[in-house]
């Protein structure tokens, strides 16, 4: 074992040892997690103890929180960077710390909000008051995702209301389509020949022919 300075707690020296884990969340693959696992080094966690999920938060399987669960005992010590670290929700978040806490019986440390110790207050007031910051904190974290959700919603919509295209850019026309076009047009080849020579499925073939023929209407 050996002793460290606790940022959470802002104390002397705490003992760090081989029952101190953490676990770090990034919501997609390209997210960094170099905040996450940076605040991790600097607790001296144990490079074997801290378990990193990095996935959609679709699927939200986390094998890594998974393997985790199992390997946590009581009286161990759990930290993470955020408290939506543990869910996408509100109910998911005051599930996760139920099954940690009262369950596996581990402490969890958010260093992001030094109220969320539960090695602080044992007593029924100190459990009460971390489940009262707890319950406001994950509230606030669902509600502010939910913002961010609503306020990209709207950006979109403003700026398709402006005629901005989202999405990749439409792959061009080979230089043969209008020849292919024409003489699909006039009755000298078909469509499928007309397809094939421009190197495109007779549907997509179709989908531009349309376009001009309305075009040409105009």
């Amino acid at each position: 074992m050996r002793r460290h300075y606790d940022p959470a707690t802002r104390k002397g020296a705490v003992t760090i040892s081989n029952n101190t884990y953490g676990y770090i969340r990034v919501s997609t693959r390209e997210q960094n997690e170099d905040r996450q696992l940076a605040a991790m080094r600097e607790l001296a966690i144990s490079r074997k103890n801290i378990f990193m999920d990095k996935q959609s938060g679709k699927d939200f399987e986390r094998p890594q929180y998974k393997r985790l669960i199992k390997k946590l005992k009581p009286d161990d010590l759990l930290y993470i960077k955020s408290i939506d670290r543990l869910g996408r929700n509100y109910v998911e978040i005051l599930e996760q710390w139920r099954v940690l806490t009262r369950e596996k019986r581990v402490d969890i440390v958010v260093l992001d909000m030094p109220l969320l110790d539960t090695r602080r207050g044992k007593d029924l007031m100190g459990t009460f008051l971390s489940d009262i910051v707890l319950q406001v904190l994950s509230f606030a974290a669902e509600n502010e995702r939910t913002n961010i959700r609503q306020r990209q919603a709207e950006g979109i919509a403003a700026a398709k209301a402006r005629g901005v295209r989202f999405g990749r850019p439409p792959k061009p026309l080979p230089e043969n389509f209008h020849s292919a076009y024409q003489r699909w047009k006039g009755g000298a080849i078909t469509g499928t020949a007309a397809a094939k020579e421009c190197g495109m499925p007779l549907a997509t073939f179709r989908y531009h022919a349309q376009i001009h023929q309305k075009a040409e209407n105009l």
